[in-house]
């Protein structure tokens, strides 16, 4: 059975796929690369119209489909979807489809890409399943109504026996909201009220305020359960007065609030890990869910927090459940031993040489096309010199941070360079940080950290006496997001980094992802010359080509 292939699919928020093929081939996309839409919810239509195109695997038999919803009413549509697998598919022997509830698949989705044999698992996001969808069952489980959902779930795991130790369940009622996960929405609702999202402007924005400085109370913590006091609710009724794009809303207040409910979900947060650490009895933790974005509340995690490891999956959101979907399918339904650990976040299609070579021919005649004999040392250059180098190659990340094969490259001893790519680039709020690229040898010099860090998950402080020549990429608290680089999963980014140090004596690089305003990270050669046309960046390498602009823009000021 090592050659079996397992198709998973998320059919809601962050739509997306994953095709597992034997033990450690895994390719995954998440449907807002294609259409362009970030958090596209999935719908009819989505296999046949933008998956089978984009990965040609799929055109393969299959053995078996894993599907998860959540609560939204696209689980009213299941025969209407499992018309369209038998129509698109072709499986190898009688068509095999099944289902997995919402926070089952976060589950399968952390624990088993993990490094760890056992560990303690905790999910939390804003809505998942319905009870009377749940794929497990735990202590008093069958005593809770079935239309009840589950908010947050915990469990106790090693390679042969998974166990759920508690749940948190709601009722739906946005009247009565309970949990991390809704009291975040809720916040984020707050200061930016339009769009899908917002959580990481309120995480950017929270350190330009002062926890405590609104006099709001913790949130309650009973266990595993969280609770919104009346105060919160309250506040969370004065929606005009915290809309950031409102002139009425002043940026202090907006500010303060973000602060004030950063503050209070980190501590939380932590007090829920203690607990969980007290039932598991596990030194290792994955985190999933939507929540496990917050990478403020996952550095605290990190070094107040009760486990001796973390791992939390470059996927934690939605779009990573299609991955958890295909690692089930693979572990308890087709016996096989799932060897893939999620070592890097490449995992979307093989690259399109002739979509490539099609892409550059067509460049606009504003353009210059390069194939230098030392790329890297190009870019280098290029990086040295103050411009803004984007990066297309490879398989695309299947996370939502961009880690060195969809990125904007630049210089973090720029003190001109956030504003630049802010303002210029991303099109975004002057407030937003910009994470940094070390080398991982030098990672623990610079940045207050005693690990690898290659997914962009965790924030750090920047050592202090480091602060002052990294301005670009230390955020006003002094601390970074940052992602160490390893050549063993990196190398051209590895590579990248080490010229930069040698030019330059700094192994640290600027990273953001390769996007322009509200758009989803760019995936194709298309989308990344696009990019570089309708933005102020000056170049953009596809090895092996560099693309430059013949009127470039300005270069931000190192002042």
């Amino acid at each position: 059975m090592n050659n079996v292939t397992v198709v998973g699919i998320n059919r809601t928020q962050d739509a997306s796929i994953c095709v597992a093929r034997g033990p450690s081939s895994v390719y995954s996309l998440q449907k807002e690369r294609v259409t362009r839409r970030k958090h596209h919810w999935g719908r009819l239509g989505d296999l046949p119209n933008f998956y089978l195109p984009r990965l040609p695997c799929l055109a393969e038999p299959v053995d078996l489909v894993v599907e998860c919803y959540s609560s939204d009413s696209e689980y009213e549509n299941l025969g209407a979807y499992h018309d369209e697998l038998l129509a698109a598919l072709q499986f190898r022997d009688e068509p095999r489809v099944t289902s997995i509830s919402h926070h089952f698949a976060h589950l399968y989705s952390a624990f088993y890409p993990s490094p760890f044999s056992e560990a303690a698992v905790m999910i939390i996001d804003a809505q998942g399943s319905a009870v009377k969808d749940f794929s497990e069952s735990f202590n008093g489980s069958s005593e809770l109504a079935p239309d009840l959902l589950e908010i947050s779930s915990f469990y106790r795991c090693d390679r042969g026996r998974l166990e759920c130790v508690g749940k948190q369940v709601w009722d739906g009622d946005w009247d009565r909201p309970v949990g991390l996960g809704c009291f975040y929405y809720l916040l984020t609702r707050m200061i930016f009220p339009t769009g899908e999202g917002n959580e990481g402007k309120v995480m950017g924005l929270a350190p330009f305020g002062r926890p405590g400085s609104m006099g709001m109370p913790s949130l309650i913590v009973e266990d595993n359960k969280v609770f919104i006091p009346d105060e919160w609710l309250k506040l969370f009724e004065e929606r005009d007065r915290f809309r950031f794009s409102d002139q009425r809303a002043s940026f202090d207040e907006c500010a303060n609030l973000a602060a004030e409910g950063q503050y209070a979900f980190e501590s939380a947060l932590l007090r829920i890990a203690t607990w969980l650490e007290e039932q598991s009895g596990a030194s290792n933790l994955c985190f999933a869910g939507g929540t496990a974005l917050n990478c403020s509340a996952n550095g605290r995690l990190l070094r107040e927090g009760p486990f001796d490891k973390l791992f939390i999956p470059p996927s934690p959101h939605d779009g990573g459940t299609a991955l958890g979907c295909a690692l089930y399918g693979l572990v308890e339904c087709s016996g096989v031993d799932s060897e893939f650990r999620w070592a890097h976040d490449f995992l979307g299609p093989e690259p399109d040489r002739d979509e490539l070579e099609e892409t550059v021919r067509g460049a606009s005649p504003d353009l210059i096309v390069e194939q230098p004999d030392d790329l890297v040392g190009r870019i280098v250059e290029l990086l040295d010199g103050g411009r803004v180098v984007g990066l297309r190659h490879g398989r695309s990340e299947s996370g939502p941070r961009a880690l060195g094969n969809r990125s904007i490259l630049a210089d973090a001893r720029h003190a001109g360079m956030q504003d630049f790519i802010n303002f210029h680039v991303k099109g975004r709020e002057w407030f937003r940080p910009l994470a940094p690229l070390v080398l991982l040898e030098a990672a623990a010099k610079i940045f207050d950290i005693d690990r690898p860090a290659p997914f962009m998950q965790l924030a750090a402080d920047v050592r202090p006496e480091h602060r002052a020549s990294l301005p670009a990429i230390t955020h006003v608290d002094g601390t970074a997001r940052l992602q160490t680089v390893e050549a063993e999963n990196t190398p051209f980014l590895h590579a990248i980094l080490t010229r930069f140090e040698s030019r330059t004596g700094c192994p640290v690089l600027l990273n953001t992802s390769l996007n322009g305003k509200g758009d989803p990270v760019v995936e194709t050669a298309e989308e990344a010359l696009a990019c570089l046309t309708t933005t102020s960046m000056h170049a953009l390498a596809m090895p092996p080509y560099l693309v430059r602009k013949r009127v470039e823009p300005p270069v931000p000021s190192r002042d």
